[in-house]
């Protein structure tokens, strides 16, 4: 009779032992396998970090010139004798310019996707020659490299590094002193804004 009791107790023992044992190997097998797919999904996500390119971009709007005058100044400094506005009327209006200096600080080019002024959507052109105020027109913008010419990209771009002139020609009325809103979408995503006081430049 006490050999069958200490036999029983030491199968239970024996048991008890062999289920700790058992947890313990499925815990270290849990771990190890957690290590293993921590380490792939380390060396994969580092792989793609190297391999991508960067996204981040950062644009500055540096300046304007929205005087109520015949001539405006370009981003290089000159003056833009190539168009002239109307200003026998007071304010700025349809078929009149604005110019926006932008400065593209990021490490590649950025391309724009859209540019609002004053909550309105302007449509790029690329003229090259940027022609003289004309009445009526308007809803347009150009992508000026210098004082006298645009670019003659598809789309409105500025390369790394580079300041360009956003020559806007207006399609609606705006008065002097009045606030409206300069906002450029990247085609990443990126929103930049500023604001252009009509009278007045800077930068």
């Amino acid at each position: 009779m006490i050999v069958h009791q200490k036999v029983k107790n030491w199968n239970s023992r024996h048991r008890a032992v062999d289920t700790i044992i058992a947890t313990l190997l499925l815990v270290a097998i849990a771990v190890v396998g957690g290590i293993i797919l921590f380490t792939f999904s380390q060396g994969f996500f580092n792989q793609a970090q190297i391999s991508g390119t960067p996204t981040i971009e950062l644009v500055r709007i540096i300046g304007y010139d929205a005087r109520d005058v015949t001539n405006l100044v370009a981003h290089d400094g000159l003056t833009m004798t190539i168009i002239s506005s109307d200003n026998n009327v007071q304010g700025k209006n349809v078929g009149e310019n604005i110019i926006v200096y932008v400065q593209n600080d990021s490490s590649e080019q950025v391309l724009f996707s859209e540019i609002r002024l004053g909550g309105t959507v302007y449509t790029y052109v690329f003229p090259g020659l940027i022609l003289d105020f004309t009445v009526g027109s308007g809803g347009t913008y150009a992508v000026m490299d210098n004082s006298t010419h645009s670019i003659l990209d598809q789309a409105g771009v500025a390369q790394s590094g580079e300041t360009v002139g956003i020559l806007f020609d207006l399609n609606d009325n705006f008065p002097v002193n009045r606030d409206i809103q300069f906002q450029l979408t990247t085609a990443n995503g990126a929103v930049f804004v500023g604001t252009v006081v009509i009278g007045q430049n800077k930068g």
